[in-house]
């Protein structure tokens, strides 16, 4: 896919630096607290994937945070450490002694923060502005400057909030869009004209409030912001910050943009999943589980082609495989290719039988495993075709607490039906007793095995039953079935064990 090149005179091939906030905004959000060892080991993920920042929390607001930043001072990162803080001395003075040597200083500028949160008037937070960044230069600290709520200030005063920011020494501007009310369109022509008034480079802090949070991070790039904030698995408070993976893979498919490692996706994405408890929705871009897996067998014939067809990026860029999921949706191209593919021979003559057979057992959305899929197959091919001499045409079972489990079954032998109900010690024992029954017990039911195939609580069951002819030789057939269901699978086993005795004599 080519890329954009060139927006409104901006040069988009050249490299935006990735500030990650995982370990700070994203920590924010409502449940999560990280350990120390939490946040250490995934500050050196992304180290690893080389992002360019890591906000890696709040050093004056807990103990934990500061022996963070010690121990990542100490490891000698590739990137850029921040402690975010506010606009006060003894936020700063907190920096210094954990050994930063960069901080992102914020205050609120916008009128009903100023009112309802600062109560300070617009010259005393200029002032905060400029004590503190002029502070935190003193010491040595390299500054990056956020007006919170910058999307809702007058813009007039933002721009002199900044411009006294980096009078003071701020060497780069942050424009957060803290609640996540911003439009993209609003987005680009606030950086675009910051960018040009101001005269530093600018960053970008999207929220996703209105699902806005990665659109708005590119418009700010495509405006001209040389920083971009994100969280992994867009992770944040309320709804979320500007996903990492989905900026940077972006920024590489559609800008030509080389940010991060990006084949260290997935596995960093599945860590912060573990360690915040935050689980990855299904349908998510890059990481969620859906996002390689093709059912349907319209998609899984195409991409079997050329994955190209319904894929815009290869799974494997990010550190991915793609999956050929089985299920209702499935055709016999996918089949084919997913036994294929499992060493599984499999006769072409048979693949609308097993495709039936998965559209039955996929009903209410289930997906086959490919050990469950093995099973079914395998069970086709050992059924085979044999005529059906007996045919159980009705089957009831009612059962329940404090209830006697009953069974009536209606069977036709050579054409001749018969219907007979009896009680059991459970569903399965009543089914067995009514088919008996109606087969005026010429089968005795002498064993049956039960197997989870998976074991998971809505896994296929395997069952194998051994049937004896008590009227003629005493011969024992078995028979076999795969299903959902433990009572409707073992009948069916029972009466494909039954057919196998009587195909026997014919």
């Amino acid at each position: 896919m080519s890329g954009l090149g060139v927006v409104k005179g901006r040069d988009l091939s050249k490299k935006v630096r990735i500030y990650d906030t995982t370990l700070r905004d994203g920590e924010q959000s409502p449940g999560i607290s990280l350990t120390v060892d939490d946040k250490v080991t995934i500050a050196r993920m992304l180290d690893a994937l080389g992002v360019d920042c890591i906000e890696a929390g709040f050093a004056a607001s807990n103990e934990a945070d500061r022996k963070v930043f010690v121990q990542l001072m100490s490891d000698g990162l590739n990137a850029d450490v921040y402690t975010l803080s506010r606009c006060v001395k003894g936020d700063i003075d907190a920096a210094i002694e954990c050994g930063l040597r960069h901080i992102h200083l914020f205050i609120a500028t916008s009128d009903i923060h100023l009112k309802y949160k600062l109560r300070m008037s617009r010259s005393e937070v200029l002032d905060r502005i400029k004590d503190s960044i002029s502070y935190a230069r003193s010491k040595g600290l390299e500054v990056m400057f956020s007006c919170e709520d910058a999307t809702r200030t007058d813009y007039d005063f933002l721009k002199e909030a900044y411009s006294v920011a980096v009078q003071s020494g701020a060497s780069v501007i942050d424009i957060p869009d803290t609640v996540g009310v911003t439009m993209p369109a609003e987005m680009y022509e606030l950086v675009y004209a910051l960018s040009r008034d101001i005269g530093v480079p600018v960053a970008a802090h999207c929220h996703n409030d209105l699902g806005l949070a990665v659109a708005n991070t590119l418009a700010a790039v495509e405006a001209g912001a040389e920083v971009v904030h994100t969280c992994v698995n867009g992770i944040g408070e309320r709804s979320g910050n500007a996903s990492t993976e989905e900026v940077t893979l972006i920024l590489k498919l559609i800008y030509g943009m080389d940010t991060i490692d990006l084949s260290g996706i997935d596995r960093i994405s599945k860590i912060v999943s573990r360690y915040t408890g935050y689980p990855v929705a299904y349908n998510k871009p890059l990481v969620g589980r859906n996002a390689f897996s093709h059912e349907s067998g319209i998609h899984v014939h195409g991409i079997l082609n050329n994955a190209a067809t319904y894929e815009p990026y290869s799974p494997e860029m990010i550190g991915r495989s793609r999956q050929i999921s089985v299920g209702k949706h499935s055709g016999a191209h996918s089949l084919k290719d997913k036994l294929s593919v499992m060493g599984i021979s499999f006769p072409d003559s048979s693949l609308g039988d097993l495709l039936e057979e998965i559209k039955n057992l996929s009903v209410g959305g289930k997906e086959i495993s490919d050990i469950e899929l093995a099973a079914i197959a395998e069970n086709l091919l050992w059924r085979g075709r044999s005529e059906e001499y007996v045919r159980l045409d009705e089957f009831v079972v009612l059962t329940g607490k404090n209830v006697t489990p009953t069974a009536t079954v209606t069977v036709t032998v050579d054409g001749v039906s018969k219907t007979c109900a009896m009680t059991g010690h459970g569903p399965v024992d009543a089914a067995v007793n009514a088919i008996r029954a109606a087969m005026d017990n010429r089968i005795s039911f002498e064993e049956l095995r039960l197997e989870s195939i998976t074991g998971g609580s809505d896994s296929l069951c395997e069952v194998t039953v051994l049937v004896k002819d008590t009227v003629s030789d005493g011969h024992i057939s078995a028979g076999k079935a795969v299903g959902i269901d433990i009572v409707d699978t073992t009948v069916d086993a029972f009466m494909q064990a039954i057919n196998r005795d009587y195909a026997r004599s014919r």
